[in-house]
């Protein structure tokens, strides 16, 4: 046994931890934005397709849905479904902002 082997100290242990939760965090964020940049290339296509049609931007009924749907999942992954109901409101309300200026109607 080589007794000159002196182990790390925890402060240094808790930094190289700490240094590999944040690049795992990193690399999420980054999976985050690819898809949400991926939901707004279809929600644009949706855009199109409102105003093309005459639809209104917003869709309450598809949004009520959405909210319970969203809230069951978090529930089910242990993230707090109130944070994931606010998370789609701020999204939804991007996407009808979107969906009001492609249609001309910047309400």
């Amino acid at each position: 046994m080589n007794d000159d082997v002196t182990p790390p100290e925890p402060e240094a242990t808790a930094v190289a931890e700490l240094r590999s939760i944040r690049q795992s965090i990193d690399n999420i964020d980054a999976a985050v934005i690819h898809m949400l940049a991926e939901r707004f290339k279809y929600t644009q296509r949706v855009g199109h397709l409102k105003a093309e049609s005459g639809m209104p931007a917003a869709d309450p009924d598809r949004e009520q849905v959405q909210v319970a749907r969203l809230r069951s999942l978090a529930a089910e992954a242990h993230l707090d479904p109130a944070f994931a109901e606010k998370f789609l409101n701020f999204i939804v309300a991007e996407v009808i902002h979107h969906h009001e200026r492609i249609a001309g109607r910047d309400e």
